[in-house]
């Protein structure tokens, strides 16, 4: 089968289509004809191993494994013997190591049935940042009806899951976005706009109950100070540029100032949940979230799509076509 692998850390010059090995699955596996992937910074973070922490897990000089990908959509292909959730020829989403490739192998508890009513598409966009505006906002942001919460980095991947998934619960969401991705912003439900190239939201004067900060723009005591004495301040990601220091400091001051104030910073990362792909898929099929693709490439030109993600221009998500 092709997939795209890479034997080194570096740009995505480092990025290959090969021929390899079709995955085989035991008992419990399910096989995955993918129809379609998607890319976050989480892949970009793997293929440069940055910040260096990611070598940790993946290797220190070389990665482990040369596979590169985790969201995908498509067909099962075939089922273990003790799988009985899944059926060759269901459609399926969901996150599995190597999804950059025409097949991928993981269990029943990878991948949920594809929500009615998208294309493989389109449900290949969500399983990452679906899963990381969500548990940003209900579990580390204890989002609560009613609520004012602001998005920070409102046009992106996780931004564009995270406007919709605030106002299905309730609250009245704040989006901080460019010019040019403003009308964006509306159309998913926005009940107020920021343009962050013509005013600063740290020094409005507005204050939110919530903030979900996927793009880390200012100091923490300046987006601390249009917090509520009791609020929450929820960072995703390393929009640093994929520096260790930022990510230890934030483990030990968050553990070290939760004792002695009452607004939260939370250190967030989003896990793996079957149970949540479910609920991404309850609240698409209800009408309250829908995935956005910016762009789509073929499998042959993922490297092009990796620079473009990396780049930062990315409106929503950028998928993979295979």
């Amino acid at each position: 089968m092709k997939a795209i692998v890479r034997d080194r850390y570096g740009s995505p010059d480092v990025l290959e289509l090969k021929d390899v090995k079709k995955p085989e699955i035991d008992d419990d596996g399910v096989l995955v004809r993918v129809r379609a992937a998607s890319i976050n910074a989480f892949d970009w973070h793997m293929m440069r191993g940055s910040p260096y922490l990611v070598r940790m897990m993946s290797g220190l000089r070389r990665p482990k494994s040369t596979a590169m990908g985790r969201d995908l959509a498509g067909h099962v292909e075939a089922v273990g013997k003790n799988v009985a959730e899944f059926r060759p020829g269901d459609e399926v989403f969901g996150s599995g190591v190597g999804a950059l490739a025409e097949y991928v192998r993981g269990t029943a508890e990878n991948f949920a049935p594809k929500p009615a009513g998208l294309t493989l598409e389109q449900a290949a966009a969500i399983s990452m940042a679906g899963r990381t505006a969500l548990q940003g906002l209900r579990d580390a942001g204890q989002i609560r009806p009613g609520q004012r919460v602001l998005i920070n980095g409102a046009s992106g991947g996780v931004g564009t899951f995270a406007v919709q998934i605030a106002k299905a619960f309730g609250a009245h969401v704040t989006a901080v976005c460019s010019t040019k991705n403003m009308d964006q912003a509306r159309s998913l439900g926005a009940d107020a706009l920021i343009d962050y190239t013509r005013e600063d939201f740290t020094r409005s004067g507005q204050r939110y109950d919530l903030i979900l900060d996927v793009a880390a723009s200012g100091s923490e005591s300046s987006r601390r100070r249009v917090l509520e004495p009791s609020g929450i301040l929820v960072g995703v990601g390393a929009a640093d540029g994929g520096r260790t220091a930022p990510i230890v400091i934030g483990l030990i001051g968050t553990a070290v100032l939760s004792r002695v104030r009452k607004q939260k910073t939370p250190f967030f990362i989003a896990k793996s949940s079957k149970e949540d792909l479910l609920v991404l898929k309850e609240l698409i099929e209800a009408g309250k979230v829908r995935p956005v693709i910016d762009r789509r490439y073929p499998l042959s030109e993922t490297a092009e799509a990796m620079r473009y993600l990396e780049a930062g221009h990315a409106r929503a998500k950028v998928v993979i076509t295979v």
